[in-house]
């Protein structure tokens, strides 16, 4: 089938069009992921995984001061459920934000000269690393291919374009 030059750069076109809408829709299914993660560590010690370490056991002080305060003394990160109930994400324009508008967020994940790190946002995208590839790969194969699912042999049968 010969095509035209016009055809063909409506062909391409399209298949942009398609790997934005794939991309997008892969990009919500990755952030949902990642945030569903992260909000699970709160309460429980973190194993390190990649670059980041294993958290470290809270202060005799802080049980302590945790007790004092009616929570229970030994569950890292998590009194009210608040600061992890903050952690939320937005995908927009081929780009996804998962995090948390609270300061003491920031203080938690990369530490203080007082807190030691215990990070939960950079080790919940970690552990999720071979889902982020498998649908952002995906993501590009269906676009290109123009199918709504991809062949299972090639690894991205969850992937669906519309």
């Amino acid at each position: 089938m010969d095509l035209s030059l016009l055809e063909a750069a409506l062909h391409f076109a399209s298949r942009e069009v398609a790997i934005h809408k794939a991309g997008t829709a892969a990009l919500e299914r990755v952030a949902k992921r990642i945030e569903a993660t992260a909000k699970s560590e709160f309460g429980v010690y973190q194993p390190g995984v990649g670059p980041f370490g294993a958290w470290p056991e809270l202060a005799e002080s802080t049980k302590e001061e945790r007790e004092r305060l009616g929570f229970t003394p030994d569950d890292p990160l998590l009194r009210t459920g608040g600061l992890r109930d903050g952690i939320s994400h937005r995908v927009a324009d081929l780009e996804a934000e998962i995090g948390s508008d609270d300061d003491v967020m920031v203080y938690q994940e990369f530490g203080t000269e007082h807190i030691p790190p215990r990070p939960v946002l950079g080790p919940a995208a970690e552990r999720n690393h071979d889902v982020i590839l498998a649908e952002l790969g995906g993501a590009v194969v269906a676009g290109i291919i123009g199918g709504d699912l991809v062949h299972p042999s090639l690894g991205y049968d969850r992937v669906v374009t519309s």
